[in-house]
């Protein structure tokens, strides 16, 4: 019995316990059960207040919730909106100024082409001004050089036309055989077939040359350069010695010209035959040493003579030939003490001595 009572007291308020003791107090004759029953009412109707007010209560923490759901919601749909408005319109910005710089770099890019085009404009028509300006004045003194060229030439070549002329006639003179020796290639081959006659012309030319480039005091014809020997050589340049007496110290020149083993080259040559052009050649370089160790131990004596000898190619073909073989120009001035010279190369050398 003092459980229910402990529990009951327990729900009631402070007013209704102060309600329930004056009762008991003011009723405290009457008997127990009637007590109860008056408890009982009074726990009941408190139960369902308290029920009532937990209903109402929950009833209105749910529609609290709900609206801060909603709330929470149209607030969340509010954000959104302004951050998908705030993103598009930052991307719009973006985008008019992507426009607008890409518009600008156009407009520079078209101003830059035009003042480019402008300069290239300018510069070409300086240089076209330039270039003409330059050709009248090239002109001007390409005429000028032509002038003086052809002058020049005319004077020299009438000045070796008429030595030319004069060596001709006393060659035609001295060789009635060989009047008719212009008048083809083939008669001039022929002639140099033979030996004799290959050395007189190699010899002719010789003599041209060295009466071109010097002075008659300066070389001598038919030269014996040793003492003790009584071959002769065609021609030797005269050099001034070194002991008291100013002796003279020959240089010795002797024409050579080879022209059976040049012609075998050439012909290999036009067969385009490697191997042979080779083997051709090996005999042409042999015929050479042969023909410089003949001026070595002929006409090489120094003192008396310098220390080296000239062997005169009369065909500037066959001087190109040995001159483009690598080392046997080297060979036969290393071994031999001899220099070889073309038509051209011996005015050159000459003069330089």
């Amino acid at each position: 019995m003092l459980p229910i009572i402990t529990v009951i007291l327990g729900l009631l308020s402070i007013g209704e316990l102060v309600v329930i003791g004056v009762l008991l107090r003011q009723n405290s004759g009457k008997n127990l059960s009637s007590r109860l029953d008056t408890l009982e009412k009074t726990q009941e109707r408190t139960e369902q207040r308290l029920q009532e007010e937990l209903r109402q209560t929950r009833s209105e923490q749910g529609e609290e919730a709900r609206k801060g759901r909603r709330e929470l919601s149209e607030a969340l749909d509010s954000f959104s909106n302004n951050l998908l408005k705030r993103m598009s319109e930052t991307s719009q910005m973006q985008k008019n100024q992507l426009d607008t710089f890409s518009q600008q770099l156009n407009e520079l890019t078209k101003s830059n082409t035009q003042g480019l085009e402008q300069v290239r404009t300018t510069v070409e028509k300086k240089l076209d001004g330039l270039q003409k300006d330059n050709t009248q004045k090239l002109e001007q003194m390409r005429q000028t050089v032509d002038e003086k060229l052809h002058s020049t030439l005319e004077k020299r070549l009438s000045e070796s036309f008429k030595t030319v002329s004069q060596q001709l006639d006393q060659v035609h003179k001295g060789l009635g055989e060989m009047q008719n020796l212009a008048t083809g290639v083939g008669d001039l081959k022929r002639i140099l077939t033979n030996v004799k006659s290959r050395g007189t012309w190699g010899e002719i030319q010789l003599g041209n040359l060295l009466e071109q480039v010097l002075s008659p005091e300066q070389y001598a014809t038919n030269v014996n350069t040793r003492p003790q020997s009584n071959e002769r050589v065609e021609f030797a340049m005269k050099l001034p010695g070194q002991d008291e007496n100013n002796s003279t110290v020959w240089l010795p020149i002797d024409a050579k010209f080879p022209i059976e083993d040049y012609q075998r080259v050439l012909d290999a040559t036009e067969q385009a035959d490697k191997t042979e052009i080779e083997r051709q050649f090996k005999e042409l370089e042999k015929r050479l040493k042969e023909q410089a160790k003949d001026i070595q131990t002929k006409y090489l004596e120094p003192p008396h003579t310098t220390d080296f000898g000239i062997m005169f190619l009369p065909v500037e073909g066959l001087y190109a030939e040995v001159l483009k073989r690598n080392g046997v120009i080297e060979s036969l001035q290393r071994d031999y003490r001899v220099v070889v010279a073309g038509p051209t190369t011996i005015t050159a050398f000459l003069n330089s001595l």
